[in-house]
């Protein structure tokens, strides 16, 4: 049996004249998607295999389909004659183009075979001498592949190689994608044992001496390169991280150091400077067995690993998201040394293009090479040179933890050319670069993945209403770290009176399989989204906001809640001394949180709603109502016929006043704070959690500390129901009638589970029932006359149902990335994706 050894990204050519069974190989060998054919593009752009004058056309694109899959990381098959030069050279360069291997598969079946194929054929446009001629030009060619740029070259030279013929695809060097760690990724130690062996201490790691080191079970150091010079023991250094390396508790990626010393060990020319000299008299006293062990494992290192199902990506001065996992000097050029402008620095050193600014990859990247004060994530990179042999400190990374542990240089071995001291109270790598954001990255349609629900799309048209939103009316996007979810309203209620009633509700999520839920009062108020710092010092380190603002009271569309900025900060001053009073920043170990509220009186921030709208309808049915009762009154006494439409008009007097009743009591002047109320519900985010994991109850008792210690806040109340317990269930029917009664609005009944997953997925967050008496500033004085009511209660919910759920995904998802310390762009997206579903055109009233 034939064996072709191929890597597992690769571009193959097949090469061989007409008739040598290219086409048929490739069925045997290579799935139907990864096999472009010439003859197949042929026949879709001329509906002819054979139309030879379609040959251009058909290799555009061939070629165009070839980039697309290769840029996605595919294999790919070339299936053509593939006999001249210049048809392979083209091949060449593309592999070359996205960093692939060109691979090249031969059939040099004997030319009688060949002839014999094509004489049987009747469906060739050409002569038998086109077979000789094709025959000739390979046969030319057979020792020229290689020098060509192909890798890898099998010829299959009769029948009976490629009838049984195989392929095995060979896992690259770089693909370690099923190791899952957990790691500590260790930066640039530059010699410096004694740091190194105090940081693995630190880590958890037991180093009895140089050669034995034991890691806590399960995790895996990865070294990011740059192993030696400038420090004071640079063969100590080797020999511990070749132990790791051989014992199988480590992984090591080369540096440009390492690169350079490896050379000279070789005895290659190399210019002996920046802490070669160094290493160079430190391995003089070492073994030379030891000299060319160094050498071997250096030279055997890979330029960059892909870890962790391609979650992270380890490489010693970084890895835009084009090269990674990609094999060729280019991909191992700037693994080495990153990219530079061409210019020099004031210094003299290179000037670097800053590719972390640029990245946009999903993985996260870990590298080294540039000594920079602290390590900071930019663009889910993060440089962990932190500058050890110069004083600084030897840096690692935990992962998954994404924590980084440090311990200090013991002292200066060497002088940095570029002093490494951090800018005092400047913000960080992230939070400078998050100043600006992109609009392509908001632009068109999108998809967003969540984790809760997996993909959500914006269409064109819902984000360019979004942007118009967001771009001019919205608060600072570095506040803008969530935006809640719309709320659908419970199914129809068939009692006589009410078009809402919480049994439904509950009838609701028994039907997806939800056995716990809370029913939570609504407040008549208006949503709004509280960020709060604990001081202006943590709002600058945590949100990058530079004005001295130590928090930000926005509503669900984005807008700052407030008018006046005095008031706002009152606000948040208030909160913040009443998370200090009930302990709250101490228990969550948290310098800042997310908050969710209503904040009543509602004419705060629909006063204008409510005089153009509301009030209007009131004043007019005051000015007209009575002059009708009048007249039809007088009409009666004189005997006409009238006193059906006499009595509708006194019904739609009294049901005009109760309209009027019902939004006056939600009507308060507000002059100062103490005019103010805010109801807080949900709380949302603090360092390192996102709250979701713990449920209502624990929510509502956690605010109600708030109310405690200073009136302006007020509690929520709250029942907590068994839907399986009718005596439970009919409490909190008599709760939300008694509510209603008394002027509220109702309550939400939400499950008792922050995140809830029934029968058919993720369940609704929650589901509003809203008062008789309410529902009638939303529908109108008269809805609840037979005839509108049963029209209705018709109304469609699953738009509403959808959205929700959508926008509650993308909310939980945005305050994870936040939480993350993902970049704001990715953030913003979900914020943003929020805003776009709300243009999706729904019935307001819902």
């Amino acid at each position: 049996m034939t064996t072709i050894h191929l890597p597992e990204l690769c571009l193959v050519a097949l090469i061989g004249a007409s008739g040598s069974g290219k086409t048929t190989l490739s069925r045997q060998l290579f799935a139907p998607g990864e096999v472009l054919s010439s003859d197949a593009f042929r026949l879709m752009v001329a509906n002819d295999e054979n139309a030879q004058d379609a040959t251009r056309d058909a290799f555009d694109s061939l070629y165009f389909v070839a980039r697309k899959r290769l840029a996605r990381g595919l294999l790919t098959v070339i299936d053509a004659t593939n006999v001249q030069a210049d048809a392979r050279k083209r091949i060449v360069s593309l592999a070359k183009e996205f960093d692939v291997l060109p691979v090249a598969i031969v059939l040099d079946l004997p030319e009688d075979t060949l002839l014999e194929r094509h004489r049987a054929r009747t469906d060739r446009p050409f002569g038998a001498h086109v077979i000789g001629q094709q025959v000739g030009h390979l046969r030319r060619s057979l020792r020229k592949l290689q020098g060509e740029g192909f890798r890898q070259v099998s010829v299959l030279s009769t029948e009976a190689d490629v009838g049984p013929a195989r392929v095995v695809r060979e896992r690259l060097y770089n693909n370690l994608r099923h190791e899952t760690g957990p790691f500590d990724f260790i930066g640039d130690v530059h010699g410096c044992l004694e740091e190194l062996r105090d940081l693995l201490g630190k880590l958890g790691y037991e180093t009895a001496d140089n050669l034995s080191v034991t890691p806590p079970k399960g995790r895996k150091a990865v070294f990011v390169g740059d192993l030696v010079d400038r420090g004071p023991d640079t063969p100590g250094v080797l020999r511990l991280v070749m132990g790791m390396v051989a014992a199988g508790t480590a992984l090591c990626v080369p540096g440009n150091h390492d690169i350079k010393l490896m050379r000279a060990l070789q005895g290659r020319k190399v210019t002996v400077s920046h802490g070669l000299e160094q290493s160079l008299e430190q391995l003089a006293a070492e073994p030379l067995e030891f000299r060319r062990e160094v050498a071997s494992f250096i030279e055997g290192l890979i330029s960059h690993y892909v870890l962790d199902g391609g979650r992270v990506v380890v490489a010693h001065a970084g890895m835009k998201a084009v090269y990674q996992g990609r094999a060729s000097g280019r991909v191992r050029e700037f693994a080495l040394y990153g990219e530079t402008t061409g210019e020099t620095d004031e210094f003299g050193l290179p000037v670097r293009w800053d590719w972390a600014a640029e990245y946009r990859g999903e993985a996260r990247v870990v590298y080294g090479h540039t000594p920079v004060p602290v390590a900071e994530w930019l663009n889910r990179t993060i440089d962990i040179d932190t500058g050890c042999v110069f004083g600084g400190s030897l840096s690692a990374l935990r992962y998954p933890e994404l924590e980084l542990v440090s311990v200090p240089a013991r002292q200066v071995y060497a002088q940095p050319v570029r002093l490494l001291l951090p800018e005092g109270d400047a913000p960080s790598a992230q939070q400078a670069h998050d100043e600006l954001l992109n609009l392509e990255d908001v632009t068109g349609k999108r998809s967003i993945e969540t984790r809760l629900r997996g993909r959500v799309t914006v269409h064109e048209d819902e984000a360019a209403a979004a942007l118009e939103t967001l771009s001019r009316f919205a608060v600072d996007p570095r506040w803008l770290v969530y935006l809640p979810p719309t709320m659908s309203p419970s199914e129809t209620s068939g009692r006589e009176g009410f078009l809402e009633y919480p049994a439904e509700a509950f009838d609701h999520y028994r039907r997806a399989g939800v056995e716990r839920v809370v029913c939570q009062e609504k407040h008549m108020g208006s949503r709004a989204v509280l960020v709060v710092a604990r001081d202006a010092a943590a709002a600058r380190a945590r949100f990058g906001v530079q004005d001295g603002r130590s928090g930000v009271v926005y509503t669900r569309s984005g807008r700052a809640f407030f008018e006046d900025a005095a008031l706002e900060a009152e606000v948040i001053d208030r909160a913040r001394a009443a998370l200090d009073a009930s302990g709250l920043w101490e228990e969550l170990h948290s310098d800042w949180v997310v908050l969710d509220a209503e904040i009543l009186p509602w004419s705060l921030k629909a006063g204008e709603l409510i005089r153009r709208q509301y009030a209007a309808v009131g004043s007019a049915a005051a000015a007209t109502f009575p002059a009708e009762v009048q007249a039809l009154e007088a009409a009666v006494a004189r005997g006409l016929p009238l006193a059906d439409l006499l009595n509708r008009t006194r019904e739609r007097e009294t049901l005009t006043t109760a309209y009027v009743s019902a939004y006056r009591q939600y009507v308060r002047r507000v002059t100062s704070l103490a005019d103010i109320q805010v109801a807080p519900f949900h709380l949302l985010a603090s360092e390192g959690g996102v709250h979701v994991d713990r449920d209502h109850v624990w929510h509502f008792q956690a605010l109600a500390r708030l109310a405690e210690v200073d009136p302006v806040f007020i509690a929520t109340g709250h029942r907590e129901v068994d839907l399986n317990d009718p005596e439970g269930v009919a409490v909190a029917e008599q709760w939300w009638l008694d509510l209603t009664a008394g002027g509220g609005e109702g309550m939400v009944v939400k499950p008792l589970g922050f995140v809830a997953r029934g029968k058919k997925g993720l369940v609704q967050p929650a589901v509003k029932v809203r008062g008789r008496e309410y529902l009638r500033i939303i529908y109108g004085p008269e809805y609840t006359q037979a005839g509108n009511l049963e029209r209705l209660r018709a109304r469609g919910l699953n738009g509403k149902r959808s959205r929700a759920l959508r926008e509650f995904a993308l909310g939980v998802e945005a305050l994870e990335r936040f939480v993350r310390r993902e970049p704001l762009r990715r953030i913003h997206e979900c914020v943003f994706g929020v805003s776009a579903l709300e243009s999706e055109p729904l019935d307001p009233r819902l």
